[in-house]
């Protein structure tokens, strides 16, 4: 019996660049792992709905797809797919911190079902299916995230807010772009990925996770302490670097397929079989 390498890939600058084309090699890399009998799967901050075309893009054939920052992970059931795992808590509280500190910001929950209530429209997020509500039934069931836009306002003010507003209660994440992604406590793509992992049988010990951005750190952590790889691609920030164990190249350059290209070309015996 084989073990393979258990493989979570980010999207937005890990497979993607920045007009949404796919980082240099990427198909290709992915591809070979896949074939060398590899599970290939996404761990992205992206809602299914805006996921699964690079699942069918890339041809993975993997059972299980991590979504909106591990909250969510779908299962394959044939040629369709259900909401697996999916992970909500109580948004009035931390709503109604962000109302008094940024009125003017447009709001987006994300229900159990994957339906998308908001404010306004959001650009670049695809609400295909969703319903613009008032401001209060945004709180009137339990969500699985917050997203909120707020023009004007950069990374480093999302951080000051959520440093003034203590908003310990639950794990958040910022964006390629400027918005806040705010997840139930205690969960990320490693929890997401970690479940994945149990179910599949893969020791820890074959992980590998990359991404480039702050909601990835949780995921480096995982598959470090699991004594598994964690890359960071060259153009993230220091503190992403700091919690990988190994920096690529950035992602215009072909950084993810690079770091592919150094996985074993078949999937090997395990050491205790």
């Amino acid at each position: 019996m084989t073990a393979p390498w258990l493989i979570g890939l980010d999207v937005d600058g890990t497979i993607l660049l920045q007009d949404e084309t796919m980082s240099p090699g990427v198909p290709e890399a992915v591809a070979r792992v896949r074939d060398a009998g590899h599970v290939v799967t996404i761990a992205t901050g992206r809602s299914w709905m805006a996921t699964r075309r690079y699942v069918e893009e890339l041809g993975l054939s993997a059972e299980y797809v991590v979504c909106s920052n591990g909250a969510v992970t779908m299962r394959r059931d044939g040629d369709e797919w259900e909401r697996w795992n999916v992970e909500t808590f109580d948004p009035s509280p931390v709503l109604e911190l962000l109302r008094d500190r940024l009125p003017d910001a447009r709001y987006m929950v994300e229900l159990a079902s994957g339906q998308r209530l908001y404010t306004q429209q959001l650009d670049d997020w695809t609400l295909d299916g969703g319903r613009q509500v008032g401001f209060d039934e945004l709180s009137d069931a339990p969500v699985s995230r917050i997203v909120v836009v707020s023009p004007g306002h950069d990374e480093e003010d999302f951080h000051r807010l959520v440093a003034d507003a203590g908003l310990n209660e639950v794990s958040y994440a910022i964006g390629w772009t400027a918005w806040l992604d705010i997840a139930p406590q205690g969960v990320d793509k490693g929890t997401a990925l970690e479940l994945v992992r149990a179910r599949l049988g893969i020791p820890g010990d074959r992980v590998l996770v990359a991404g480039d951005g702050r909601n990835d750190i949780g995921m480096f952590g995982w598959a470090r302490v699991h004594g598994g790889r964690a890359v960071a691609m060259g153009q993230a920030p220091d503190e992403v670097k700091d919690a990988a164990g190994e920096i690529t190249a950035d992602v215009v350059d072909g950084g993810l397929a690079r770091a592919l290209d150094t996985l074993p070309a078949r999937a090997q015996v395990s050491a205790t079989e």
